[in-house]
């Protein structure tokens, strides 16, 4: 059984006991989250599609770890003009283990 998620302007895929890395999600390790934009769900053979969410599913997870991704580099320039700037950027992240998806 599987789910489809929308967080943080993404679509995630997840099933129960894994664990997923999603854009930062407010809370504290340890915490239950409930994601109730749940857009498809896969049990079986039986295949339920949201138009555009499904309603009376939710997907609970607890966050494992809050972090940063790897740093990248941001640099633009312009030919001629002496232009030159650096900037560097790291994403942060939720990791999450799901625990249950209920519908």
């Amino acid at each position: 059984m599987y789910a489809v998620i929308k967080t943080g302007g993404k679509q995630y895929r997840v099933a129960e006991g894994e664990l997923v890395k999603v854009e930062k999600v407010k809370g504290d390790v340890g915490e239950s989250v409930e994601f109730e934009e749940v857009l498809m769900v896969v049990n079986g053979e039986r295949i339920e599609i949201g138009r555009p969410v499904l309603k009376g599913f939710k997907v609970i997870g607890e966050i494992v770890a809050q972090g940063k991704a790897k740093k990248i580099i941001v640099f633009k320039s312009k030919r001629r003009k002496s232009y030159k700037k650096k900037q560097g950027h790291r994403q942060q992240y939720t990791t999450l283990r799901i625990k249950t998806i209920e519908g």
